[in-house]
């Protein structure tokens, strides 16, 4: 953003992981795409603070803490604002990802000192937190919500939570893609990519390539990853395979100890051309999901042509449509996950039928400019 911008200002903010954290994950992927999708819609986006408000373990002293320096800064960030010329102030202060263990110490403070909306994406709520170790930031998460002149939820899961407080407040969008080359990305040449990767990593050609694309971290990715190697040992039947996983973490050896003896290559973390590459050789993206919030890899990986198998679980259901695309299964259930995994494997037509619906999928129901015009739509009324 540029002293030249005439744009209307948003103050962005993220509690729980800033935009520009330096370490990797799907909540700083998520930001960014608001960021992009804000600028798209004709905003002047701009970090307002890095501060994370953050807390994991319990801990009082702690949240107390945190809650004392928030307010702080939030009375510092009103100060300087409130002297600065109008043009130079932000008009709207946006939220991304606020709930009982990050709650927002700031947003709410700023707008009232500043008397502008105040509006918050990806809230959640957890009932059972109210009265536990958490309670403190669950009272400040429900005033924020309060306060809030809109909410934005992204999942139907997400969206039914927030309801009873939210009201006609609510404003649902559609999971996105910040990259629009992601979204309807340019077609992979498939038999040069696959010889790429064979070459490379000593890969069979001749068989079918699962693709996997996870961080390798304890909980839940490291649930998934079990139940995947479950389901794979389970695919005797399907042609011949091989899986190929793109990913890292704190958790790599005990994920590469679930797929003992399995025919797995590990790619490691891969930057966003050799993505490209991955799905454009795989026949099918395997992926259990079990928690996920709906997982950006699913959009990629189908905007790509590649159809999915995963499981019912967090907002999974948000972005993968069974029989559209791909396939769904009840979660923690191997055998399933197993079954629609083979069943794609072993028909070619049914395989190719579903990757086309796949890619029509995520360009006419992921793509930035969609995402930038609900919130234009939603944001332009609430400007003061």
């Amino acid at each position: 953003m540029t002293a030249s911008d005439r744009r209307p200002r948003i103050a962005v903010y993220a509690p729980m992981k800033a935009p520009d954290h330096p370490v990797p994950s799907g909540d700083r992927q998520i930001a960014r795409g608001f960021v992009a999708a804000l600028d798209r819609a004709g905003f002047a986006p701009a970090l307002a603070c890095r501060f994370r408000a953050w807390e994991g373990r319990g801990d009082a002293g702690r949240q107390a803490r945190l809650a004392r320096a928030g307010l702080w800064l939030a009375d510092r960030l009103a100060r300087h604002w409130a002297v600065r010329p109008s043009e130079e102030r932000p008009r709207l202060w946006f939220t991304y990802h606020l709930y009982h263990k990050a709650p927002d110490w700031l947003g709410p403070a700023v707008s009232a000192r500043l008397g502008i909306p105040y509006v918050v994406a990806e809230a959640s709520r957890a009932l059972k937190q109210q009265h536990g170790p958490w309670a403190r930031g669950f009272a400040a998460a429900e005033a924020a919500l309060a306060q809030a002149a809109a909410v934005v939820a992204m999942t139907a899961r997400g969206a039914h939570g927030l309801a009873p407080v939210v009201g006609d407040r609510l404003v649902r969008l559609a999971p996105f893609l910040a990259d629009p080359a992601l979204t309807d990305p340019a077609p992979v040449d498939r038999a040069a990519a696959r010889a790429a990767l064979a070459a490379a990593h000593g890969l069979d050609p001749a068989r079918r390539w699962l693709v996997t694309v996870a961080m390798m971290r304890p909980g839940d990715k490291l649930a998934s990853y079990r139940l995947l190697a479950d389901a794979v040992r389970r695919l005797d039947g399907a042609p011949a395979w091989s899986l190929l996983v793109a990913g890292d973490g704190p958790a790599r050896a005990d994920v590469a100890a679930a797929f003992a003896g399995l025919p797995v290559t590990w790619l490691g973390a891969l930057d966003p051309e050799a993505l490209r590459t991955l799905y454009g050789a795989g026949d099918l993206f395997v992926w259990p999901g079990l928690r996920e919030g709906y997982g950006m890899a699913y959009i990629e990986a189908q905007a790509h042509g590649l159809p999915v198998v995963a499981c019912d679980s967090g907002g999974v259901a948000d972005v993968v449509r069974d029989g559209d695309g791909g396939r769904l299964v009840p979660p923690h259930d191997p055998a399933a996950l197993a079954a629609a995994a083979a069943a794609l494997l072993g028909d070619d037509a049914a395989r190719a039928d579903q990757g086309a619906r796949a890619r029509r999928k995520a360009r006419a129901e992921h793509g930035l400019d969609r995402a930038a015009a609900t919130l234009r739509a939603t944001l332009e009324p609430l400007l003061p």
